[in-house]
């Protein structure tokens, strides 16, 4: 007669909670949020260096309201990446919206409460034009929305003389410097009006994204827009549509650009492109391994922010935003690749016979 012996595996031994403690490992690993870890050390860093300017209430109220623009034309960035289409027009989007909304009310005497809406409705004109151009005419995203990007630079350079448009209606600047203020006795110390917005703005598409059923069907275009259109999805309505959302924020972010610095600057939008690139790239590294997701990307707005605010208050020239933000969008799609990749082998590993954890039994 054989002799069985089972042996015993890991997993056999392991507590009952072995795979709760895995996910909150998981969970709090710095692959999965390193750009809290990162935020954390520069806050601590430039606390401890420049603890009088950095650690300011007003420093901290100025950077929210500050970045929450970012934020937006970073989200407007977002929403075509997810369905697979880079559009290299938020800059051009943001700054053409600064100078409509300050045209029609300078040249064309139009009520600012009709000139807001009108230019988001252009914003998403410009997507929808975009959006053909993509889907239609077959061009690539990279070469459609750099030619519309100069396009939209030429059209604002026109309308603007390139020169600031000044004497905006009165009132118009509360739509951006308006809030709720956190002192009775300083009402400029106050979250304005953009942190609401963008935080408005931000749930909605992460709601959209993540939680109905049009978001796993954006996500899944963005992963295999051919896969996805054999599935029955609509693969050009999605796209389209993603360009049609991103230019209508890019516009919202525009006036309130606008409303911020009372003119409209013909240079204050195109320089928004490269640092809502970055995080939305880095976002995708956080919280969702790979996948770029909203507060990944709200997250890292702020991250960056922190770095570049603290390196100015050490003296750093203005050129430092720019280096910054180069070498981090170099480290945040070199990190969202590895990442994918990472995920790809490990999927791959596990469908093999040998990758696989096997109970073994020797007779």
């Amino acid at each position: 007669m054989k002799k069985t012996e089972s042996i015993t595996t890991i997993d056999e031994v392991a507590p009952a909670s072995r795979p709760a403690q895995n996910r909150w490992v998981q969970l709090l690993g710095f692959r999965n949020i390193s750009a809290i870890y990162i935020g954390v050390l520069l806050f601590v860093i430039f606390a401890i260096v420049t603890p009088r300017t950095f650690l300011t209430p007003g420093t901290w109220l100025v950077l929210l309201d500050a970045q929450s623009i970012t934020v937006l034309a970073a989200i407007a960035v977002l929403i075509p990446l997810v369905n697979g289409v880079f559009n290299l027009a938020i800059g051009a989007e943001v700054g053409f919206a600064v100078i409509l909304v300050s045209v029609l009310q300078v040249n064309f005497n139009v009520p600012f409460g009709i000139a807001i809406p009108l230019a988001i409705l252009v914003g998403a004109f410009i997507g929808l034009v975009s959006g053909l151009i993509v889907t239609k005419a077959k061009i690539d995203s990279f070469i459609a929305t750099l030619g519309m990007s100069s396009i939209l630079l030429a059209g604002l350079s026109f309308m603007s003389e390139n020169r600031q448009i000044i004497g905006l209606q009165d009132g118009f600047r509360l739509f951006a410097t308006g809030g709720l203020p956190l002192s009775l006795d300083n009402p400029n110390f106050k979250i304005t009006n953009p942190v609401f917005i963008m935080l408005l703005v931000s749930f909605i598409v992460w709601y959209l994204l993540e939680r109905t059923p049009v978001g796993r069907r954006m996500y899944a275009v963005g992963y295999n827009a051919d896969g996805a259109r054999l599935s029955g999805v609509n693969v050009d309505r999605l796209q389209i549509a993603s360009l049609m959302a991103g230019g209508m924020i890019a516009a919202l972010a525009g006036v309130l650009l606008a409303s911020r610095i009372n003119a409209g600057d013909p240079t204050v939008g195109p320089g928004l492109l490269l640092p809502a690139l970055t995080a939305v790239f880095l976002g995708s590294t956080q919280f969702k391994g790979g996948r770029f997701n909203v507060w990944g990307t709200v997250l890292s707005v702020y991250v960056l922010a922190i770095g570049i605010k603290g390196l100015q208050l050490l003296g750093a020239q203005n050129w430092v935003s720019d280096l910054f933000n180069g070498v981090a969008l170099l480290a945040a799609v070199g990190l969202s690749r590895w990442e994918a990749t990472s995920k790809r082998g490990s999927a791959i590993r596990r469908a093999l016979p040998f990758g696989r954890k096997k109970d073994k039994v020797e007779a």
